[in-house]
């Protein structure tokens, strides 16, 4: 099971990469979104914003998340680290149920080009 410092470390370099992209990769990232990751067998969230082609994590609470993000997620630890690190392929993922991923219909489209 990932551990809370290994997801961080997860999103800090997913983070990295989304800075990185050009063109329509980072303009899909530039208008400011709140953002949470609810990783399930920790009970935890990520909680920040999505802006300038990347994702700021401001706070880490125990829980599912408190306020309703703009761009919502949830799955375990374990495949947050492989979505990230290329093990796991995120259409797939969301497909069987193992991620979970809610936002409004515009940032579903603009999360197409990111996922």
């Amino acid at each position: 099971m990932a551990t809370t410092e290994e997801c961080r470390a997860a999103l800090d370099r997913l983070s990295e990469r989304m800075g990185e992209a050009d063109g329509d990769l980072r303009a899909a990232a530039s208008p400011p979104r709140s953002v949470s990751c609810h990783i399930t067998d920790l009970d935890l969230t990520f909680a920040g914003r999505m802006a300038d082609g990347g994702i700021e994590v401001r706070e880490t609470l125990p829980g599912p998340p408190r306020r309703r993000a703009d761009i919502r997620l949830a799955m375990t630890g374990d495949d947050l680290v492989a979505l990230v690190d290329g093990e796991l392929h995120f259409a797939r993922a969301w497909g069987s149920g193992r991620v979970r991923l809610e936002a409004g219909l515009r940032d579903l489209f603009r999360l197409r080009k990111l996922l």
